[in-house]
């Protein structure tokens, strides 16, 4: 192995730098800026068994120090991903993990079904999507429901489950158990934090939707904490993410227990960031003479 390959569930990487979801498409829109060839995964945005329309306009707004969100997980849905992304995705020598959101479990199932025999590495199931028949809670949100779900794609997946946790509860690391429990193979977290912008001259709420999902630098220290007290709760491996904007964050967050990390919003900021990372994790690496990127894992206790 090199000093900057990392495993998770058997999965090899060249690097320990993925995509948040959400953020960087299929990897199409960032073709221009970076080569995904030297990415260790690009995260696909959520793909759900339907075409989804998303929430109304505007939904995005700018907030000191990130942005919120209330896309609603706009996508064209598994069909189109299969025909169209996968075979743009397949071109590169990078890893390719699918994350999966719906409405009720048997949405998330049709989608783990159709990708069984499809050329992905792994699963990564967005269980901040609001569960329609628990009256739009989120399935992240209860301890039972996360094994629940977790259960039944582990029980139909052909690829390993990562199982991306919602930092929108009192205590995340009973989150993490119970996906541990169903048999969830990693971890990624954070998912965005539910915030609220109001414009005060026109007197109306920022976001169509009222709320979205606060994300960028203003949550690392949530993120880098939450990340912290899983890997010290679980056994599996984590993927941290939530305002990285550099190699410096990066190194942070597995230094509190992750073994692999992605960049979400700043991504819209910089879009060569994932590449810069790469390259700064490798220079933190010869600087302080570490030969495998493994050891710094949770070395803070």
């Amino acid at each position: 192995m090199n000093k900057m390959e990392i495993e998770i569930a058997g999965v090899h990487f060249k690097n320990p730098v993925m995509t948040a979801s959400g953020t960087f498409g299929s990897g199409m829109e960032y073709g221009e800026f970076v080569d995904l060839n030297k990415l260790g995964a690009v995260v696909t945005k959520g793909v759900a068994n339907v075409p989804w329309q998303g929430n109304e306009t505007p939904r995005v707004a700018e907030t000191y120090g990130g942005m919120l969100n209330a896309i609603g997980l706009q996508n064209p849905g598994i069909d189109v991903f299969l025909k169209r992304d996968l075979p743009f995705l397949k071109q590169f020598d990078t890893r390719v993990i699918v994350n999966v959101c719906g409405k009720s479990v048997q949405d998330y199932l049709e989608v783990v079904e159709k990708l069984s025999d499809a050329p992905v590495d792994m699963l990564e199931i967005n269980i901040s999507c609001p569960n329609v028949k628990e009256g739009a809670i989120a399935f992240g949100q209860k301890a039972e429901s996360v094994y629940d779900i977790t259960k039944q794609i582990k029980d139909k997946a052909k690829q390993p489950v990562i199982m991306k946790l919602s930092p929108n509860v009192t205590d995340i690391t009973e989150m993490a158990r119970a996906a541990e429990a169903a048999g969830a193979d990693a971890l990624s977290m954070i998912n965005t934090i539910t915030g609220m912008k109001i414009d005060i001259e026109r007197k109306k709420f920022a976001l169509a939707n009222k709320t979205g999902g606060l994300s960028g630098p203003a949550i690392k220290p949530v993120a880098v904490r939450m990340v912290y007290q899983c890997a010290n709760a679980v056994k599996i491996p984590i993927i941290g993410m939530g305002g990285i904007a550099g190699a410096e964050d990066a190194i942070e967050f597995m230094m509190a227990g992750a073994t692999a990390v992605a960049a979400g919003a700043m991504n819209f900021v910089n879009p060569y960031l994932t590449e810069e990372m790469i390259s700064g994790m490798e220079r933190f690496l010869e600087k302080h003479g570490i030969d495998d990127i493994r050891e710094i894992i949770g070395c803070v206790k």
